[in-house]
This record gives structure tokens, sequence and C-alpha cells, in this order.
């Protein structure tokens, strides 16, 4: 078989991973090292803490006054749950899906939640739905702002509705931090802090818009809330929640982490910096993609394409004529293959998506790691295809 030279330069952080994503630069733990260990969360100290990391998400994220943002449990996951639970039901709603996450929001709403006037507009991965068919004037809408396991995200909030009645739920986890957020047009957001900042996991973000305060204080759902999803009480919000009062116990360690990662972006610039780095390393990989014969972007039309979660697909004709089954494994041979020389670590597809490859390009990973990554790229996949005609 034909040896291929491997290059000669290794990125020097090979963490590519879409969650939980790589640390931020010249990160080590010491950063940790007066977190406020054994001491309660509702101690004065503790308080102080929980409530600087909410205002510096304010800052960072530009989030306008106007809107409440709260420390919730479980993750994004537990938090556009909390959302799901607590508002939906008083109208229609429309719920948009286009991968995994999105999907599991529409079974989540028919199967557990069990409303009766739901409308599931979807797309396969790589596309979006017809945005144009959602109602965002009369109903309430349920959408990922970012699709993590497709590369696909909304251009912009254009197509809601500015005078809309119902709200929008925007599951933004992977988008927070990188992608400008439209939050005029935005009601319920949610997001985690093991994505774009490369924070701990297990904690989840909630930031509500007034005319989502205000559906919480004039709706009561007809079904149970367990505890951890409860923003109200006697029709009136928990306001202590949104000042840094956790409704469980949160990680002072995950906190002091959240914070650090907060600081350094509100050093590097703020929201403009972290957007610019993330483009910076999106652009990499699209230049690459230009004169690469053998690789494509999972989303076809370039305005959706992700600046986190890049999605990729190989279309060389050699693996295409391929069965479902051999092209993933083609791909996990890639991926296997990086992982073995420390180049690039969890690039692979998620589960549930087409067979390819997905590198997270967030804010907290360098340019120069993409660039020196692409020739990697390359090189595995010229010996992975030597070895699949030298079996054929």
């Amino acid at each position: 078989m034909t040896a291929f030279p491997m290059p000669a330069v290794r990125p020097a952080n090979p963490r590519f991973s879409s969650g939980p994503c790589t640390k931020r630069p010249g990160w080590s733990p010491d950063v940790l090292a007066d977190a406020l260990l054994g001491r309660s969360h509702r101690s004065k100290e503790g308080k102080s803490r929980l409530k600087l990391a909410i205002d510096l998400t304010r800052k960072v994220l530009q989030v306008p006054d106007t809107h409440r943002i709260a420390i919730v449990p479980a993750s994004d996951t537990g938090a556009v749950e909390m959302a799901l639970w607590t508002m939906l039901g008083a109208r229609g709603v429309d719920m948009l899906a286009w991968e995994s996450f999105g999907s599991g929001w529409v079974s989540d709403v028919i199967k557990q939640l069990k409303l009766d006037d739901v409308r599931v507009i979807e797309a396969p991965y790589g596309e979006l739905p017809d945005l144009s068919t959602v109602d965002t004037k009369t109903r309430d809408v349920v959408f990922t702002w970012n699709g993590t396991t497709s590369g696909v995200r909304v251009p912009d909030a254009e197509w809601i509705a500015a005078d809309r009645e119902g709200l929008t739920i925007c599951d933004a986890t992977s988008a927070a931090f990188a992608q400008r957020l439209d939050w005029d047009k935005l009601d319920a957001v949610t997001y985690s802090w093991q994505k774009v900042l490369g924070g701990e996991a297990a904690h989840g973000m909630l930031i509500l818009s007034p005319r989502a305060a205000e559906r919480l204080e004039s709706f009561t759902p007809d079904r149970p809330l367990p505890k951890i999803f409860r923003l109200t009480k006697g029709g009136k919000l928990i306001e202590g929640v949104f000042a840094g009062e956790t409704i469980n116990t949160p990680s002072m360690l995950c906190v002091e982490d959240y914070i650090d990662a907060l600081e350094w972006a509100d050093g590097l610039g703020g929201l403009d910096a972290l957007v610019a780095r993330a483009d910076a390393n999106l652009g990499v990989v699209a230049k690459w993609v230009e004169r690469a014969a053998w690789i494509d972007f999972l989303p076809a039309a370039e305005e959706t394409r992700s600046n986190t979660s890049v999605c990729l697909c190989i279309v060389d004709p050699a693996v295409t004529v391929l069965d479902a089954k051999a092209q993933a494994a083609f791909a996990k041979a890639i991926v296997t293959r990086l992982e073995a020389e420390n180049v690039a670590l969890d690039i692979g597809s998620y589960r549930d998506a087409p067979a390819g490859l997905r590198i997270w390009t967030g804010a907290t990973v360098e340019t120069s790691d993409v660039a020196a990554l692409i020739p990697w790229l390359d090189w595995a996949f010229a010996v992975e295809l030597a070895a699949l005609k030298s079996a054929a």
C-alpha cells in the first residue's frame, strides 16, 4: 500500500469535541483555586458568585436589562424542558426540527406533554424547514437556533413576527457566545456552559423576555410540575431564581469555572470577539472544502452553515457508492486514525446524523489549531481510501 507522509505540524490542542468543548486558551485548574468549596450556595458569598455569573452573562451576551437570567439544573436539556413544561399549552405550537435535538423536543411535546394543537415542521439533516410556513404571529414556536448535530443554523430572526402573540422558545446551546441572537424576537432562550465557552456540564441557563415572564404568571399548566421546573409561587415569578438563588444546589466549582470563561470572553472584547473567533475558524474550514474534492459541508446553503458545530460529509465517489453501513465505517476509520495520532479527538458525526465528520470551531478553539488540522484530514482520508481500494 502506498505510504503517505504525515503532515509536519500537529494541532497544539487536539480537542475538537462538540460538547463538552475544549477549555479556553490558557486554562488550567489553577483558575479554580479560589472556588467557594465547602460553603453553602445560599451563603452571602455563594449568592454573590452566582449573581456575578448572571451579571457577566448579561454583559458578554448583550442581554437586554428587560430580560431575566437564571441558572437552572440539568444543562441545556433541563432548561429547555423547564420552558416547555411551564409555558406550552396556552395556545397552539409550531415545533421545528431539522436535527436530533429538535426532534427530541418534538417527541417530548407530543408524547409527554400530550398537547393537542401541535404542528411539526421538519427538514432532513443539512437543510432548514421552510420558515415562511411557521406561524410566528399567533402560535408559540419552539426551535433550535443552531442544530448541533446537523451544522445547520437559522441565518437570522427575520422570519419571526415582531408583533407576535405567542412565544418563541429557542434552544441556543451551540449558538450562544458565537452567533448573534436577536433578543427582540426571542422569549425563552436556553443554553449550557459546556459549549462555546468550554465550561463544565450539568448546569443550564434560561433567559426570559417580559412576555415569557407574563406567560408564566398568567398561565397555569394542567399537569404536575417537578420542583426543579417551578418558576412561580402563588401566581408570581420567584424573582430570587433570577438573582442567583438557584432552585437546587449548583456546583460552586463549575460556577467558578463559568465565571473564569466569562471573564476571559469579556477581556477579549466580549461577544464581537467571540463571534469573530468562531467565524475565523469556520473560514479556514470553508477554504479547505472549496479545494478538497473528497469532502463537503452537510448544509448546502452557505448562509445556514454553523460556525461552531461544523458538519461535513464525504463525497468521494469511491465512498458514496458504498452502502450506509460501509460509509459510516469509512468515516469512523478516519476518526479513529486521527485519534490514534492525537491530532483530533471526538470529531465523528453524531450517532443519529449522516455519516461524516463534525468539527467544533467555537470561540475557545484556536484558528491555528484548525489550520493545522486540515492537512491531517487530507492525510487520513488518503490513507483510508488506499486501504479501501486495496481491500476491494
